[in-house]
């Protein structure tokens, strides 16, 4: 029996970075994992970044343990006016990769968040409620499902939008 391929989503930040593991077989895509890990600002940068690596590696490895990855695809990030925001995006994208890197993973794709509000919500100005509507409607889950953060179902929608965009499942394309 062939096995699903598997796909993972990245929604990289120092507060909350959220995870996805979304699988697809015959064009349909379904839900493995989604979750997170939160950082405190109790804890100082090189703290809150060892806890993401940690995290990446424990996520990649579980994820790995279940079969072979087809592709990490993370949510790049746009430009800001705050100069210190780039530098812990940065630190904790350098915390992701240290941990993907342990298992010999590398982030394949990189999609914005205008292009993955569009793909999944319908508008590149969609809220982060929207994003979850039609990450559930995508998944096949059920309306009132719960993600346990924002972070969680952005994860979901990231690979979600890379995947509609690689035509490798049906989904909503607004251009």
């Amino acid at each position: 029996m062939a096995k699903d391929d598997v796909y993972i989503g990245l929604d990289v930040s120092l507060a909350a970075p959220g995870f996805a593991a979304i699988s697809v077989r015959n064009r349909k895509p379904r839900l493995i994992a989604a979750t997170h890990v939160k950082t405190g600002t109790d804890e100082n940068y090189a703290q809150r970044y060892e806890a993401i690596e940690a995290f990446t590696t424990l996520f990649i490895r579980e994820q790995l343990r279940a079969g072979p990855l087809k592709a990490v695809i993370r949510e790049s990030f746009p430009p800001a006016r705050n100069p210190r925001l780039p530098q812990t995006i940065y630190g904790a994208w350098a915390a992701v990769d240290r941990g993907l890197h342990k298992y010999g993973v590398e982030v394949a794709g990189v999609i914005s968040p205008t292009d993955v509000k569009k793909r999944i919500a319908g508008s590149g100005k969609a809220e982060k409620a929207d994003v979850a509507v039609g990450v559930r409607k995508l998944l096949g889950l059920a309306d009132d499902y719960q993600f346990a953060t924002d972070d969680e179902s952005d994860a979901c929608a990231v690979v979600l939008a890379w995947l509609i965009g690689q035509d490798l499942i049906d989904g909503r394309v607004t251009e």
